[in-house]
């Protein structure tokens, strides 16, 4: 039993460098502005797609507090019933490109060509070439995930920061590093800002696998994810403190 812990314990050696194969970056290149033509060709057809996000997103564009709390509209009376993080991006955009659909939606197309490239440079790390154009293809091919990253829903932010906690969490567990599963917490944190306690479905499972797989001693180990619940409860909480200590006569009602 102690062998076999000081085994899963052990330091995982670092992956080999994964050597580039010629016809890599060409099937790369296609995966990603084939996602991007697939995300974004016809993005208008869906119109201003979930009507109560949009709302939140045309108020955000003409007023600076309601872009902060996620108003549902530009005289702050009431929120949406999520915290905000996901209509920045949308917001912004609108105040870039005006108010129409596609100025709406395309931040959410993007985040998925940035959610394929990701998953694909995570796999390609450790898997290699092959696998890697595999995982961003069926990612992106994924009926359920062509339908969240053309709608103005916050699951396209959401997976992305998914994603990227799992990224983190496979370089903490190669070297060992406190700053790896910081940031571990801080994409959970962002994601809790996206869409609440749906981020909360993958802490569990990345707190047990370093618990069980992470190089440094357990003691260190434990140490380590409560730095990362640290850098979760930070990126979270910030949001949430300013609205809690902002007067409630002057902030929109908080909605959910």
């Amino acid at each position: 039993m102690t062998a076999t812990a000081e085994t899963l314990a052990a330091p995982l050696p670092a992956p080999e460098p994964q050597r580039q194969v010629r016809w890599e970056p060409w099937a790369l290149g296609v995966l990603l502005v084939g996602t991007g033509v697939a995300y974004i060709w016809g993005l208008g057809a869906s119109g201003w797609a979930n009507s109560f996000y949009a709302a939140a997103v045309q108020a955000g564009s003409v007023s600076w507090k309601a872009f902060f709390f996620g108003s549902s509209d530009a005289a702050n009376s009431i929120t949406v019933d999520k915290p905000p993080m996901s209509l920045w991006l949308m917001s912004l955009s609108v105040r870039i490109f005006g108010l129409n659909s596609w100025a709406m939606l395309v931040p959410q197309a993007l985040l998925g060509v940035g959610s394929v490239a990701l998953l694909w440079g995570t796999v390609r790390r450790y898997f290699g070439a092959a696998a890697s154009l595999l995982a961003g293809l069926v990612l992106a091919l994924t009926p359920v995930a062509a339908l969240m990253f053309r709608f103005n829903n916050p699951d396209a932010l959401l997976v992305l920061l998914m994603i990227s906690a799992v990224w983190a969490m496979m370089r903490a567990v190669q070297d060992g590093r406190t700053r790896w599963l910081v940031l571990v917490g801080i994409f959970c944190g962002f994601g809790f800002l996206t869409k609440q306690l749906q981020v909360m479905l993958v802490v569990p499972p990345l707190a047990l696998t370093y618990l069980i797989a992470g190089p440094p001693k357990l003691g260190k180990r434990v140490l380590q994810l409560f730095a990362a619940l640290g850098g979760l409860i930070v990126s979270a909480g910030w949001w949430l403190a300013i609205v809690e200590l902002w007067p409630a006569d002057s902030r929109p009602w908080i909605g959910g």
